[in-house]
């Protein structure tokens, strides 16, 4: 289920807001478990159990871990073993069995049947992971309830695509959370906001983008490659920062508070500042539990470039089984490893003059990761580096850039600035300043009615039943 389909919008959710916001304190974690079940087992019934085992075993690690401090090390490595076991199996049987058959390895002893990926597990099995180890370095208590550790790994709002929560983040509001009008009214702006940036902007990009890298990449010219690129790289920032807002106004609305996700990755002057401004929760993630584990910056130059490429080989297989999301990964790691020697080993310092380089080695990345294979991949960006045999004629970028595609790549190069919290500072001086004139009374009316013509006109692009993937349900 999708938070921008009418299901979710117009039956789920109004049900799951009454359930947690209605009911007396003592029943409303126990509600949220049942309808977080409900949602993530919509149209695939058998993914529940998957889940649930992973919340049962973990559970009881967690206690293991803060029982039995002399044998911890143990939990951990079945905690580990478990977690990346549960991953590999369902996320990565199938491309290794592609790839031993591709190198003539003989399996007939094994069953053939594709292993069909559950949605969501590789956000909810980091979750899961992050809690035994936070346990384990005393960052947090294990939860004796397993209905509201339950809820920690299934809340439906961050369940499919994140952000990834810590459990030290939202432990206390488990307990005890306090909802508020006031609460309640940001979370409905936020959600309108996350689901106009998704279905007005994400998905008219989409439509574009998925033509043209549908398209033999030889009959491509050099502007139709980039304008098919340029529509991705607004298709992912605005699919996934729109399903994060609508995540985080959805928490507010049943009083969770969950941290960031994004913060405008797009005007990084590196791809170092790149990377502490996209997918925050997963960046951090790696950096906790898997790069300063390995050593981090601590150990020389050497080192903490074999563990940046590291971590960026991981996080690209993360995000898929295939070649070219390790070539993706690759990718962002060289550039991280060229970007610290040329700083002499120190993290990279950019001015504004670094924001064309940092911003086409994202797009040059994104087509690495939309292909459908590696080599479609090269094809595409030889097509956008000018060498491709399109002659322009048959396909040309004009058969896609019409007036909506181009009003939409325009609202979406300033939506992927930072104007919003700019003007919001400037508010808050004015305010400060005391001013109380007409134009803050309309700035004040537009904050309130912003927000319902965003839904308005999502509710229409909605019933018009136009194009509506969504790219991280796959992961």
């Amino acid at each position: 289920m999708q938070f921008s389909s009418p299901t979710f919008l117009f039956l789920f959710l109004p049900l799951a807001l009454a359930l947690g916001l209605a009911l007396p304190r003592a029943l409303r974690n126990v509600a949220l478990f049942v309808a977080s079940l409900v949602f993530y087992a919509w149209g695939e019934p058998w993914v529940v159990r998957v889940m649930l085992v992973s919340i049962l075993v973990n559970w009881a690690l967690a206690l293991w871990v803060e029982r039995d401090r002399e044998r911890s090390r143990l939990a951990i490595g079945v905690a580990l073993v478990f977690n990346l076991g549960l991953l590999g199996f369902y996320k990565y049987w199938n491309f290794l069995w592609d790839n031993l058959a591709a190198v003539g390895v003989s399996l007939e002893r094994f069953p053939a049947e594709p292993v069909q990926l559950p949605i969501g597990i590789s956000f909810f099995t980091f979750q899961a992971l992050s809690y035994v180890i936070d346990v384990r370095r005393g960052e947090g208590r294990a939860q004796r309830n397993p209905l509201d550790f339950g809820l920690y790994i299934a809340l439906f709002p961050q369940l499919i695509a994140g952000p990834i929560v810590r459990y030290r983040d939202v432990a206390a509001q488990i307990a005890e959370r306090t909802l508020s009008s006031e609460k309640f009214a940001s979370g409905v702006r936020r959600f309108a906001v996350g689901l106009a940036k998704k279905l007005l902007i994400a998905n008219t990009c989409a439509v574009a983008a998925k033509d043209i890298f549908g398209l033999d990449p030889a009959q491509l010219d050099a502007g139709t490659a980039w304008l098919g690129a340029l529509c991705y790289t607004a298709q992912i920032y605005f699919d996934f920062s729109g399903y994060s807002d609508m995540a985080i106004g959805l928490g507010r609305m049943l009083g969770f508070e969950f941290l960031e996700n994004f913060d405008y990755p797009y005007i990084a002057r590196s791809v170092t500042e790149f990377w502490r401004r996209w997918h925050l929760s997963l960046s951090t993630w790696f950096r906790d539990y898997l790069y300063i584990p390995l050593g981090g910056n601590r150990h020389g130059r050497a080192r903490t470039y074999f563990n940046l490429v590291l971590v960026f080989f991981l996080c690209g297989l993360w995000h898929g089984a295939a070649w070219n999301f390790v070539v993706w990964g690759l990718f962002h790691g060289a550039f991280l490893v060229l970007e610290r020697m040329a700083s002499g080993g120190k993290r990279a310092r950019s001015s504004w003059l670094g924001w064309p380089y940092a911003f086409v080695v994202a797009v040059v990345g994104w087509v690495f990761f939309n292909a459908k294979s590696l080599p479609h991949a090269l094809e595409f960006l030889r097509a956008m580096a000018g060498f491709g045999t399109g002659d322009g004629v048959a396909v040309h970028a004009g058969l896609y850039l019409d007036a909506l595609l181009a009003t939409t790549l325009a609202v979406a190069a300033v939506g992927s600035t930072p104007w919003v919290p700019a003007l919001a500072r400037w508010r808050e001086r004015r305010r400060a300043a005391g001013a109380e004139d007409g134009l803050e009374r309309g700035l004040e009316l537009a904050t309130v009615a912003l927000p319902l013509v965003m839904l308005c006109l999502s509710a229409a692009r909605l019933s018009a039943g136009t194009f509506n993937p969504f790219i991280y349900f796959r992961f």
